[in-house]
């Protein structure tokens, strides 16, 4: 979501308990099924399933310059990760260093006397300042960027139209938390940080429940899927596995970009299966099972909770040297500052520094988080699926704009998903345990 990955650019959330699955499968991967099955493995050939191999085979399918695009685009990333943190950092100080954060909090004072409308009004301000001031990096980033590498069908005036509803959902969501967080510092003293990364923890649940009905709507249009060819086995396979799904929903992704995905998000009455427009125009059925098996995995498994209570073990962590750095940097620079202590919403830009930085030193950590229940749901969606090539089509589609090959530490602190190989070699592996006459389902003899 857009206005999470603001939240945690900022250092309010950090982290995001989104799933998604980016796949595209390619023409000639569609019809060259049926020959990698045939030409090793199949009873009757000479030659064994070699998974190796057939890993190779799939990723020489991708054109070398179009590897090398793909490479340059992801390991840009990594530069960018680092200048998004230093810029941050950098505004940071200056609203700390100039003062500027006790001006907003002034005037806040001035506009009313309630503290929970201050805190509301102050976040508005620095919201606003914030994004003019890192605007420029940001249009950079999110549109001139992305048009450079051809990953963005979005007009500038489109662009910026989402930009302006994604500040606007920020500054509300935002605005609630801050209240809540500074709240909990004015009346519970030495503990706050206890019960503000809980309620942090709660609030993601928050987001993450309504979202679906109230958030993504607000980006793209959302319509059921009609056609009985895709939507019964997508149906089939969520009665199968005992999701409560009675529709499929599609959304028109295709206006921001030719990146293909799914998902299964939201709880209860909020479940939604998705697929995008481009899904359905570029990816085989083989692809759309696979993917779909992958996220219902995501439901199945739990990854929603799971992925909460892990990030809640690190945020409590994170919350407990927020404390102890809000203390020190107060009572060091606090006069200098205009800040009267950590119960004055002006030293949110201090906490905005320490908790972006502790997210940046966590990056591997909370990447290997969520990579390991990546992997879990591809596991999970070949078996119940079972179509790896189906899986190694949309892995390869990955490569449009991340690197499929990387080596193993590069993989390990910078990919929040396993990379195309570690996941193409998963489903070969699969594959080559379930060729026709094996059992399927069942250990062998």
């Amino acid at each position: 979501m857009r206005l999470t990955g603001r939240i945690i650019l900022l250092g309010i959330l950090p982290f995001s308990m989104l799933f998604s699955a980016a796949v595209v499968p390619s023409s000639r991967a569609q019809a060259s099924n049926a020959n990698v099955a045939i030409e090793s493995g199949h009873p009757g050939s000479a030659q064994p399933f070699d998974v190796k191999a057939a890993v190779d085979d799939y990723l020489a399918r991708i054109p070398a310059d179009k590897r090398t695009r793909s490479d340059a685009y992801f390991e840009g990333g990594y530069w960018l990760q680092l200048w998004d943190f230093l810029s941050v950092g950098v505004v940071m100080w200056i609203l700390l260093r100039f003062r500027w954060s006790a001006w907003m909090r002034d005037v806040a004072e001035r506009v009313t006397r309630f503290k929970a409308l201050q805190t509301a009004l102050y976040w508005v301000e620095f919201i606003v300042l914030v994004s003019v001031v890192l605007f420029p990096l940001t249009m950079y980033e999110g549109f001139f960027r992305e048009h450079k590498y051809g990953l963005s069908n979005l007009s500038f005036g489109q662009w910026m139209r989402d930009q302006v509803v994604d500040l606007g959902v920020t500054a509300v969501l935002g605005a609630i938390l801050l209240v809540v967080l500074f709240s909990l510092v004015r009346k519970s003293g030495e503990n706050w940080w206890v019960w503000g990364s809980l309620v942090s923890l709660i609030f993601t649940a928050f987001v993450v429940l309504i979202a679906p009905v109230f958030i993504f709507p607000l980006f793209n249009t959302f319509t059921k899927l009609e056609d009985p060819r895709i939507k019964e086995p997508i149906l089939r396979l969520a009665r199968a596995n005992g999701i409560p799904a009675t529709d499929v929903y599609v959304v028109d992704a295709s206006r921001q970009s030719d990146r293909v995905s799914a998902n299964v998000s939201g709880f209860g009455g909020t479940l939604r299966i998705t697929l995008n427009d481009n899904l359905l125009k570029r990816c085989s059925l083989a692809g759309i099972e696979s993917t779909m098996g992958h996220e219902m995995g995501h439901y199945v498994l739990n990854h929603v909770f799971k992925g909460l209570v892990l990030n809640g073990i690190v945020l409590v962590v994170m919350f407990a040297l927020l404390n102890w750095g809000l203390n020190a940097g107060s009572a060091r620079w606090g006069e200098s500052w205009g800040i009267r202590g950590i119960t004055d919403v002006a030293v949110l830009p201090l906490a905005v520094l320490l908790l972006a930085t502790l997210s940046f030193l966590l990056t591997p950590v909370n990447n290997t988080i969520t990579r390991a229940m990546e992997y879990e749901a591809d596991m999970y969606g070949i078996n119940a699926s079972q179509q790896p090539d189906g899986e190694a089509e949309v892995d390869l589609m990955l490569g449009e704009y991340r690197k499929l090959d990387p080596g193993p530490i590069e993989e390990f602190i910078f990919f929040d998903h396993p990379s195309g190989r570690t996941r193409i070699t998963a489903a070969m592996r699969w594959k080559a345990e379930h060729l026709p006459g094996a059992p399927v389902g069942g250990a062998r003899q």
